[in-house]
């Protein structure tokens, strides 16, 4: 937990270095299947990659001046960019070779990142992913001017393609797609925009790319032993017997059988339900927090935020878990938006940001001298402030390891993956209220990666003729094209 006010959050400047790139793709290997560092699992044993034909010959159009080029990958993992390293760095170059096509050497993207990443994950990992040629973003700066000009400057005349993540950020489940933020078609309609201004010809290209996560072995056993732990932390007793059955094939996911705590969905159920219980009955200092009980009472006749819920198919215990999980976001963020007087408008991604950004200005502080120059006074007095901001945030960072999860994903389709991720998520929410910083997850087996790579959005075609009036409707446009690519790429 933070004690003492910081230095202000400077940006990290991008600075490409070449010697960085060879060194971190050398070392790809290892980090694919590797725990390198304790907040990056890895694991992935086997890569499977459809469509990189498309792939090549778009960076071939890049690469003799034809397009401009943008990559909107899928961000479900922190293990995402190592799978786009792999996919730049050694399935493209073998796909060109075998076409024919020459590629400029390296083959590359420039991309954004969170400015917040260094903070949990340590400083070098700044200087690294901007020696890789990243630009930094804050994300809760709405918007950030200054790492939007670098981006836009890059997508328009960078050395390599441009890569982006329309989701914003990591959602844990490979098979349900987040909401998708207009960044991505901002830059691409931006180049179009500089492209005419400057009377260049070349055709502005949005990739889909898809990324999806399955196990290589469904590994039952270590599920429950993940299970018992987390049911060790809320101060539950594991069931006497447990059933080692493959829900998917064995049982139906439903009223009926949700009750079954011997079961794994009966006692995923178990786990969820007596987590909300916890977090909705806080007592002492942060009693705000609590839900009132009599409000379950309402379950089916809406939410009394006005905020939509998720749908309660196909059972009504997964619908009584989501409207569970809203109105604890919602808590939440109305608790930590209520010490820093934001808004509760936008998503719940949004929220979390704009309250991310108001506790970093309490924490970060631009507008003080350094440290050795305060008065002991001032200083106390800003380290105050500063931790109150740390402690502040913290149900923030609670609803944004629950903004992703649905009380159904299990529900609907109970296969192992999804039993896995919806687990982790659970594991990730508790390990935050241990610890500070990103919870390091366990690893449960070795994973196949399959990434596709859809149809080439032509940007250019899509504005034609379009006015600056028709702006908002073209960003809509682009982002539900993209969407439509993701869920067609799910398999």
């Amino acid at each position: 937990m933070i004690e003492r006010f910081q230095p202000a959050l400077a940006p990290i400047a991008p600075a490409f270095r070449p010697w960085v790139l060879a060194l971190v793709q050398g070392l790809l290997p290892l980090l694919l299947r590797l725990r390198i560092f304790p907040w990056l699992p890895a694991a992935i044993t086997a890569i499977e990659v459809e469509g990189d034909a498309t792939l090549a010959h778009c960076w071939h159009r890049f690469d003799t001046g034809q397009a401009r080029l943008l990559l909107a990958f899928r961000h479900v993992e922190v293990e995402d960019p190592l799978l786009g390293l792999h996919l730049l760095s050694r399935v493209l170059p073998r796909r060109a070779a075998r076409l024919g096509l020459n590629l400029g050497a390296p083959v590359h993207a420039h991309f954004l990142f969170d400015r917040g990443m260094p903070l949990w994950a340590g400083r070098p990992l700044g200087w690294l992913l901007a020696s890789l040629g990243g630009v930094s973003l804050r994300r809760g700066r709405q918007p950030d001017w200054r790492a939007l000009r670098q981006a836009r400057q890059l997508v328009l005349a960078g050395r390599f393609p441009f890569a982006v993540a329309p989701e914003g950020a990591t959602n844990g489940h490979s098979e349900c797609i987040g909401p998708l933020e207009p960044g991505v078609a901002q830059l691409a309609l931006w180049c179009v925009d500089d492209l005419r201004q400057a009377g260049r010809s070349e055709e502005v290209l949005l990739l889909p790319i898809t990324i999806q996560y399955t196990y290589r072995k469904a590994d039952w056993p270590r599920l429950a032993r993940l299970m018992t732990k987390l049911e060790a932390w809320i101060g539950l007793s594991a069931p006497a017997q447990q059933r080692p059955l493959n829900p998917a094939a064995d049982e139906l996911v439903g009223d009926q059988t949700a009750d079954a705590v011997d079961g794994p969905y009966g006692r995923l159920v178990r786990i969820s339900e007596a987590l909300l219980d916890r977090l909705e009955c806080l007592d002492g200092p942060c009693s705000e927090m609590a839900l009132t009980r009599s409000g379950l009472d309402r379950f089916g006749s809406g939410s009394p935020s006005g905020l939509p819920l998720r749908p309660a198919q196909p059972g009504a215990k997964s619908g009584r878990l989501s409207w569970r999980l809203e109105q604890l976001v919602e808590r939440c963020l109305v608790l930590a938006e209520s010490h820093f007087g934001c808004p509760s408008t936008g998503t719940s991604a949004q929220r979390c940001r704009r309250v991310e950004e108001q506790s970093w200005r309490w924490i970060y502080r631009d507008d003080l001298p350094p440290r050795h120059q305060l008065s002991p006074l001032d200083r106390a007095l800003a380290d105050r402030a500063a931790h109150g901001a740390a402690l502040a945030a913290l149900p923030m960072r609670l609803a944004e390891t629950f903004v992703a999860v649905s009380g159904s994903y299990v529900a609907e389709r109970p296969s192992f993956e999804r039993f896995m991720e919806t687990t982790l998520l659970i594991h990730d929410a508790l390990a935050r209220i241990h610890t500070d910083g990103l919870p390091a997850r366990p690893r449960l087996g070795a994973r196949r990666a399959r990434i596709t790579i859809g149809s080439p959005i032509s940007v250019t075609e899509c504005s034609r003729g379009r006015g600056q009036g028709e702006r908002r409707q073209l960003l809509a446009s682009l982002s539900a094209d993209l969407r439509h690519a993701f869920e067609q790429a799910l398999i």
